[in-house]
């Protein structure tokens, strides 16, 4: 199972930071953001960007390095759990939550569950 986890989460997380590098106003764009300036396209390929890929890359080394798997599906399992957790805590600040944030922010729990539960055992 935890294989699976590393390799499906790998594939998001490249997805994200490509498209994020390619397209910065469309990432923003979801969330009603329409205008980036150079400093805020800046942030987006970073954040989203280049983090996504460091992440997927990291993912991709854990399937070939056996030592990696369990620390790295921990760290990211964390990370995840603290996006959706942002969320969570955004939501009741502001007593809303559209659809794709709540969309993305079940995606980021499960996918924190599985990769902690798979790593965890």
């Amino acid at each position: 199972m935890l294989l699976i986890a590393l390799v499906i989460t790998a594939c998001g997380f490249l997805f994200m930071g490509v498209a994020a590098l390619a397209m910065p106003k469309r990432v923003t764009g979801q969330f009603g953001i329409s205008t980036l300036d150079a400093d805020g396209r800046n942030e987006v390929r970073a954040v989203y960007g280049g983090f996504g890929i460091a992440i997927s890359a990291a993912l991709t080394t854990a399937l070939w390095v056996p030592s990696w798997r369990g620390p790295s599906a921990v760290a990211v399992a964390i990370a995840l759990g603290g996006m959706a957790s942002g969320r969570i805590f955004s939501a009741m600040l502001d007593r809303h939550i559209g659809r794709l944030p709540l969309l993305y922010g079940t995606i980021e729990a499960v996918t924190s569950l599985v990769l902690w539960s798979s790593a965890t055992g």
